[in-house]
C-alpha cells in the first residue's frame, strides 16, 4: 500500500511541476497575434519608386512638365520638386525617377546619359620611346 502511495505521491508532484512550467513561459511570452499591431488603414502604402528611360521630346518650365519617350511609351512628368544637375535638353537621353501620385508622374531625379557614338573610340597615344642614348 505504501508503494502505490509513494507512486502515486510523485506522479501528483511531477504533473505540478510540468504546469508551473508552461505557466510561466505564457505569462513570459506575450500572444504574438496580440502584441503585432493592427495595420492602420488611412495610412497610405510607401509609394515606390520606378525608372523611366528615353529621350526628351519636350520640357516646359513654366508648367514644371518633362516629356520623355521610351521604347514603348511616352510618359509626361511633374519636375517642380526633381533633382536635376542641369535642365535637360530636347533630344537628350535622360534616366528619371518617379512616383505616381493622385494619377500624375511626379519626378524625383532626372539624369542626362552621356550619349555613346558606336563608331567613335578614344585613340590610343603611341607610346613615347625613349631617346637613343648618345655613344662616344
Amino acid at each position: 500500500m505504501k508503494k502505490y502511495l509513494m507512486i502515486a505521491l510523485a506522479v501528483l508532484m511531477g504533473i505540478s511541476l510540468v504546469t508551473t512550467v508552461f505557466a510561466q513561459t505564457s505569462a513570459l511570452a506575450p500572444d504574438k497575434k496580440a502584441a503585432a499591431p493592427a495595420p492602420d488603414k488611412k495610412m497610405p502604402a510607401k509609394a515606390e519608386c520606378k525608372k523611366f528611360k528615353g529621350k526628351v521630346t519636350a520640357i516646359d518650365m513654366a508648367a514644371k512638365t518633362l516629356t520623355v519617350k521610351g521604347k514603348k511609351a511616352e510618359m509626361t512628368f511633374d519636375v517642380t520638386d526633381a533633382k536635376m544637375k542641369a535642365e535637360p535638353k530636347a533630344g537628350e537621353k535622360v534616366l528619371v525617377k518617379y512616383t505616381e501620385k493622385d494619377g500624375k508622374m511626379v519626378a524625383k531625379s532626372v539624369v542626362a546619359k552621356k550619349a555613346h557614338k558606336k563608331g567613335a573610340k578614344k585613340e590610343a597615344k603611341p607610346a613615347e620611346t625613349p631617346a637613343p642614348a648618345p655613344t662616344n
